[in-house]
């Protein structure tokens, strides 16, 4: 497993027969949205939970036709061609997914950002000691991130960038987005009982699983990545991790994660991991990376503002931190 899938996983209950009725499950791993994806679907037959696997499959390819920055003929690509000077139609899934950005932008006071992407590429995670570059040269690569130069315009769905050197990019709510959009069609394919979509531990699932129970998520611990904190029962939820493992330097004897506070241009520090629980994994892929950068303290101030939105965060120090209703079982 990479990156996110380190910190968690999914414990995938497959039996030769159902208790009550026998069911049927496919499971598929492969990359998709330069990530590895797994996608599972139990279904009344065999062919039925092919049939949805396939369809998930060929949704998430879809949506990364359409939000990835790195393929020059995605929409996503021609408002960035664009910034600066004209604004550009595009379909109304992908306005309103910019739409719901800004909003979360707007909620966290910025510190979610989808015009982060405007950023020069400063930083190095690769988990060596670095010095920190001048104050000056972050100052000046950060000038073109501000969520409010993106301006929409509701009559024709077109985005607009408002300053030449603005970018925007999709990696803190993309994979949720489209796990959210494979999930809905594989869920509306006549006799499947249940599923799961991982992206890269961006997860959502729903239904039941073949033992027709729901489905069983072990939370990874960070002071052991062989060991678990506990796991947690998902009804028809998402849960996303974001943390600090694979993608981090050092300098001076602190360590930065590969986060970065669109706020400042510098990266995080001081958690290790940040778990969000909620029924849409694009929200709780967005709030896992809101949470990373405002810190211990404002972001359970934040999650605790949100209704039916739970997280758990894994401080520097390993302590755990929750917020006001999670329930999980923890086995330490």
């Amino acid at each position: 497993m990479k990156s996110k899938l380190r910190l968690i996983y999914l414990a995938l209950l497959i039996a030769t027969s159902a208790q009550s009725q026998q069911v049927f499950s496919a499971n598929k791993v492969l990359k998709l949205m330069g990530c590895r994806f797994e996608i599972t679907t139990v279904a009344e037959s065999d062919s039925i939970a092919w049939i949805a696997l396939q369809a998930g499959v060929a949704e998430i390819s879809r949506i990364e036709k359409i939000i990835s920055s790195w393929d020059p003929t995605s929409q996503t690509s021609a408002i960035n061609f664009q910034a600066g000077i004209s604004a550009v139609e595009v379909s109304e899934e992908l306005y309103d997914l910019i739409y719901r950005s800004k909003k979360i932008a707007q909620l966290s006071d910025g510190a979610f950002d989808i015009s982060f992407a405007s950023m020069d590429r400063i930083w190095t995670f690769d988990k060596e000691e670095h010095s920190l570059p001048d104050e000056d040269v972050v100052n000046s690569a950060r000038e073109n991130i501000d969520y409010n130069k993106i301006i929409l315009n509701p009559e024709n769905h077109s985005v607009f960038l408002e300053k030449k050197g603005m970018k925007i990019g999709f990696g803190a709510i993309g994979k949720g987005f489209a796990a959210n959009k494979a999930k809905a069609l594989m869920e509306s394919i006549p006799g499947v009982i249940g599923g799961v979509v991982n992206a890269s531990g961006d997860l959502i699932a729903w239904g039941k699983n073949q033992e027709s129970e729901y489905w069983n998520i072990q939370i990874a611990n960070p002071k052991n990545k062989t060991k678990s904190l506990g796991n947690i029962e998902l009804k028809n939820r998402a849960i996303v991790t974001s943390g600090d493992y694979e993608k981090y330097f050092t300098s001076q004897g602190i360590r930065y994660a590969h986060i970065i506070d669109p706020r400042t241009g510098y990266p995080t520090n001081g958690l290790k991991s940040v778990t969000v629980i909620c029924p849409d994994a694009e929200l709780a892929d967005a709030l896992a990376t809101t949470v990373f950068v405002l810190g211990l303290e404002d972001g359970i101030f934040l999650i605790n503002k949100l209704n039916d939105v739970e997280c758990i965060i894994v401080s520097e120090d390993n302590s755990l931190h929750y917020s006001n209703h999670l329930q999980i079982n923890l086995y330490e």
